[in-house]
């Protein structure tokens, strides 16, 4: 593990007790066990239950989880190199070179973008140019010139003045220099010359818009006051002409080079859209921007390579349609579950514990008994209450005989009874009472299960009786036609079970043939009596899937 991973325990979508329990109570486990960096986390809103436990043993909610794709921040983690519009060209390469990159975000005195500086391109502009004219041209600043050369400065005419100039070398006898000069544009000439006086004065003369001195020789005293009233500026640098040469045309600045047609990106954009942006797109690169336009990073190609910090651990099921959106897009870690085994497939070999328990709080609990840890108050009362929901209080045919083993040691750890805390869980979490809509009766505790090409969509809701479910049938039943359509469901279901008598009802949107396979007793249009079912993964599920493998 990495120092910036995070590792993520978390539950399905639409989490129902044990789903949120386990994952809080495993993620404490496995950071008492050196886990760095883990923490629980939910992957939908919590129900009326959930919430009553948490409240009653005062633990904090989980993180809600919307999704884990791989985004942009995830891995454009290191300092923005960047370069402001007016530096000069010298200062790009010496940035290229010491941080070993190709591409240079140009900004403005905002920190805001003004393009890309490809280092191809701004060596190509100097090294490569199409007409041996451009050798010789140079647009900068005096002041950036100055910079470029480490220079003194000798009555410097308008400084910051950017202006396109053309660069000579002042190597010829003063003879031949003399005529050459009638064929300079003064006002647009740097010329560059060493210790020679008489070469020095005839520039001055002719009102030369810059004149650098290389090799730091001294000026003479009467050349600056003649170069003050001729306007000439003067440069003295330490290196020589050969060196004053390059770095005069290394002064322009990179905001006349840049490329202002770069791709721009954001820190949440994901990275399959950049993935996509860069492969059919002209740029190697993308400039990252917050929300206010400033340069916070580059995206690369060599970013989408670079593994999500991001880390999963999964609790109370391995199938991926259940699964944080993005799953499939980051590693997982571990996977702790009591259910069948769904399409889950990793690249590398991963810690896999499944078991026919009654709850996964059951399987974390043996988990906690294995490592010879035993949870503290808080942690054993989660893991109470998820076992007493998951099995509701020991009456569902998924409790085992560990489960009922488990009960004596969490409730002395937790300090509760679990008869009175099951009655007082169950009174809490039934939703069908409290005017809850019918689409979030159904879609709280929602799975969906895959047969054949069949999608299944099936929910439950627990209650005391049935009356205030007949109350609410019908709109019940139009609400799952209206789920089954927007998601193509071969069938939309919800099992409504009364925990007090041991039996439920399940009312349905599927085919016209349904009521003739389905081999369940109709009590009405659409519904169905399940007489001791109480468990949709043990007892319904496989029924279903029974049936739709026949269609």
């Amino acid at each position: 593990m990495k120092n910036d991973d995070k590792v993520y325990v978390v539950g399905h979508r639409n989490p129902d007790t044990d789903s949120v329990c386990s994952a809080i109570a495993y993620a404490e486990l496995r950071r008492k066990q050196g886990l760095e960096g883990v923490k629980p986390a939910r992957a939908g809103n919590i129900n009326h239950q959930t919430q009553f436990i948490l409240d009653h043993l005062d633990v904090d909610i989980p993180e809600l989880l919307s999704d884990v794709h791989p985004r942009i921040k995830d891995v454009v983690t290191d300092p923005v190199i960047s370069i402001h519009e007016l530096e000069p060209m010298s200062r790009a390469i010496a940035l290229y070179h010491q941080h070993h990159i190709r591409m240079l975000p140009v900004v403005d005195d905002d920190g805001c973008a003004k393009g890309l500086l490809m280092l191809k391109q701004a060596t190509e502009f100097f090294m490569v140019p199409d007409e041996p004219e451009k050798m010789r041209r140079v647009t900068a600043s005096l002041n950036s010139i100055k910079s470029c050369l480490g220079a003194e400065g000798i009555s410097l005419l308008d400084p910051d003045e950017v202006v396109q100039f053309d660069l000579f070398v002042g190597a010829r006898r003063e003879s031949s220099f003399k005529r050459w000069m009638k064929e300079l544009k003064p006002e647009k000439t740097i010329l560059i010359t060493g210790d020679r006086p008489g070469i020095q004065k005839m520039a001055i003369e002719a009102g030369l818009r810059l004149l650098i001195i290389t090799g730091g020789s001294q000026v003479d005293e009467e050349l600056i006051e003649e170069a003050r009233l001729k306007g000439v500026s003067i440069l003295v640098s330490h290196y020589d002409t050969a060196n004053c040469v390059w770095l005069t045309r290394m002064a322009m600045p990179v905001g006349l080079l840049v490329d202002n047609d770069f791709m721009q990106v954001r820190p949440n954009d994901l990275i399959d859209e950049l993935r996509i942006k860069l492969s059919h797109g002209k740029q190697a690169g993308a400039i990252v921007t917050s929300s206010d336009g400033q340069v916070t990073g580059m995206a690369t190609k060599s970013h989408l390579i670079k593994n999500s910090p991001v880390k999963l651990i999964l609790v109370d099921h391995n199938e991926l349609a259940q699964a944080v959106p993005g799953a499939d897009k980051v590693e997982i870690i571990e996977v702790i579950d009591h259910h069948r085994l769904g399409n889950f497939h990793t690249d590398l070999p991963i810690r896999f514990i499944n078991q026919p328990l009654g709850s996964t709080c059951s399987l974390v609990s043996t988990l906690y008994q294995q490592a010879g840890i035993n949870p503290e108050k808080k942690i054993a009362g989660l893991l109470l209450a998820g076992l007493l929901s998951d099995t509701i209080i020991l009456k569902s045919p998924t409790a085992t005989a560990i489960d009922r083993q488990l009960i004596p040691w969490l409730e002395e750890l937790s300090g509760l009874d679990h008869q009175d805390f099951g009655s007082q869980l169950f009174a809490a979490g039934s939703p069908m009472a409290s005017g809850a809509s019918a689409r979030k009766l159904i879609l709280t505790d929602f799975k969906e299960y895959t047969v054949n090409e069949n999608v299944l969509g099936l929910g439950q809701v627990e209650v005391v009786n049935f009356h205030t479910f007949y109350e609410r049938q019908h709109e019940l039943t139009e609400e799952l036609s209206k789920i089954r359509e927007e998601k193509h469901y071969a069938l939309a279901a919800l099992l409504v079970t009364d925990i007090v008598m041991g039996t439920s009802l399940l009312v349905t949107a599927g085919p016209s043939e349904l009521p003739y396979v389905i081999g369940y007793p109709q009590e009405g249009e659409n519904l169905y009596r399940l007489k001791g079912v109480l468990s949709r993964k043990k007892q319904l599920v496989p029924h279903l899937l029974k049936v739709f493998k026949g269609l």
